[in-house]
């Protein structure tokens, strides 16, 4: 369909290596995008783009920890260099070093938290938006734990709720220049981010017993809804946050 053809279309994805990530590149390479896959680690990042190279799409690599300000100002100077320009953005990249009480949680956990959750996908966005020349589509993947807590994840919580306001934020403040800025708030998924819960038989089963539809997800259910809110079929929706949970929330 029209709206969902991305061709022509450059986007930059993180934590792009595996999960939810992985699948978003899949997806919009399908169709059409050109996208740049990054994450921290250049070899698993150079498998998942030949695997995409390797279904007909397109995808380079390109390491980067978005923990880093300097890093991301260096990749998008290569990315300037090599492509000139940016349409899409998905901020993907997390870290969640601390399960436990929220109050036990010393400087240095909320330094890295903050770091990759909050600051990373700001300093992703600021340096971006200058090659978003034309328009452009970014997606903040933020999590149910903005809306709710999740039980001994008080941090990583608080963090994904930042982003939500965040991308609130932006979204009124870029749109004069044609940016679209709106966020994913996914429920429980089978990544390795979520290997903590899913590999547990007692806590997995509490968890998807307050899902209605009864599962967990797949990550590429998560790829959809980005490829939706990338695409001109959102051509009119910005500041959105979009919750994919089976219906936890409801």
């Amino acid at each position: 369909m029209k709206d969902f053809d991305l061709s022509n279309r450059v986007a930059v994805i993180t934590g792009a290596s595996r999960g939810i990530g992985l699948a978003v590149a899949q997806k919009l390479s399908a169709c059409g995008a050109h996208c740049i896959l990054v994450s921290r680690k250049a070899e698993s990042l150079e498998v998942a783009a030949a695997d995409i190279n390797k279904a007909g799409g397109k995808a380079v690599a390109m390491a980067c920890h978005t923990g880093h300000p300097d890093q991301i100002q260096a990749m998008y100077e290569k990315i300037e260099a090599d492509f000139g320009r940016l349409d899409i953005l998905v901020n993907n990249a997390a870290t969640n070093p601390h399960f436990g009480e929220m109050i036990t949680a010393d400087a240095g956990i909320w330094d890295k938290t903050l770091d990759v959750n909050v600051k990373g996908p700001f300093f992703m966005i600021k340096y971006a938006v200058p090659l978003m020349k034309d328009k452009g589509a970014i997606v903040n993947v933020s999590s149910v734990n903005a809306v709710r807590p999740g039980m001994f994840q008080g941090v990583y919580s608080a963090t994904k709720a930042a982003l939500v306001n965040m991308t609130q934020t932006l979204a009124r403040e870029l749109a004069p220049k044609g940016i679209r800025v709106n966020a994913l708030l996914p429920g429980l998924t089978d990544t390795q981010f979520a290997s903590a819960i899913i590999s547990s038989d007692e806590i997995c089963d509490h968890a998807v017993s307050q899902i209605p539809l009864g599962r967990y997800a797949k990550p590429d259910e998560m790829a959809g809804a980005v490829l939706y809110l990338v695409s001109d079929a959102a051509s009119f929706t910005t500041g959105a946050s979009l919750i994919c949970d089976g219906g936890m929330l409801v």
